[in-house]
């Protein structure tokens, strides 16, 4: 495989307004280890209606701070979340943990979500290793609405994505002589991609527990936000809301005037 690009007449182009989000993996729990936990401590038999791993895990920590486990809570594990949430003894809910591939989103994005640091992981796209020659741009819905301003944006991300493939190939014939082929193009592709805006999209790997990813969602899903991030705090919602009910059910959406909804809760801050 050549390290420079066939020159195309027409770009290539990828336009994306919304982000999506897929929920790659969430904890499970082992029941025989918690009954024998239970029976070293002469608890007894104690059960809990979530089939859900990190609900169970949140309860089964919190009832380990006061030993209540003979105590069962009437409405189950819902209600003794709710009561959790009600009192704000956030921590536990840091050992329910959620792994989310988040796609269709802008650099711009995860220069913010990256600062998300307490409770998360991230794994997100190289930009030396892949090349970005036909790269996908993200465009904000409030540009692409006014066909003027889109047209300008176009522009300026076509004349961008052009750049790119001309450097990219400048450089790795520049560089010819660095006999490991990964090194020249990882080299040539590092410099070119300086070129790339903000909006050019990215995918990211992200592994956060209940209490930080409630804290993301309030922060960035509130009016105040950028309205990218804030479509992204709202996808994550439905899909942890869909995954988990009993830790993301009390957050509501509010429609907003920009058609991006806002997210509100009677528990901020857990």
């Amino acid at each position: 495989m050549s390290d420079t690009h066939e020159p195309t007449s027409e770009p290539r182009l990828s336009i994306l307004t919304e982000p999506k989000v897929y929920l790659m993996g969430q904890q499970v729990t082992d029941p025989a280890v918690i009954q024998e936990f239970l029976d070293d401590h002469e608890v007894g038999k104690w059960t809990t209606d979530s089939e859900v791993g990190g609900e169970k895990l949140v309860e089964v920590a919190g009832r380990v701070c006061y030993m209540s486990f003979a105590k069962p809570r009437p409405g189950g594990n819902q209600a003794y979340i709710h009561h959790i949430l009600e009192v704000g003894h956030g921590s536990v809910l840091e050992h329910a943990v959620f792994s989310l591939l988040v796609t269709g989103v802008s650099r711009s994005l995860t220069h913010e979500l990256v600062r998300h640091r307490a409770g998360f992981g991230y794994s997100q796209l190289s930009q030396r290793f892949v090349d970005e020659s036909d790269c996908a741009f993200v465009e904000p819905k409030v540009i692409a609405d006014d066909p003027e301003l889109h047209a300008i944006w176009m522009e300026a991300v076509t004349a961008a994505q052009e750049s790119y493939k001309k450097l990219s190939d400048g450089l790795a014939a520049r560089m010819a002589d660095i006999e490991d082929r990964t090194l020249r193009r990882k080299r040539a592709r590092e410099a070119a991609r300086s070129v790339l805006p903000n909006a050019t999209e990215t995918k990211i790997f992200v592994t956060g527990n209940a209490r930080a990813l409630r804290h993301f969602i309030e922060m960035r899903g509130d009016v105040a936000a950028d309205a990218e991030i804030r479509r992204l705090a709202i996808a994550v919602l439905r899909v942890l809301q869909k995954a988990s009910p009993n830790l993301f059910g009390d957050y509501e959406m509010v429609d907003q005037p920009d058609g991006v909804p806002a997210v509100r809760t009677p528990f901020k801050k857990v």
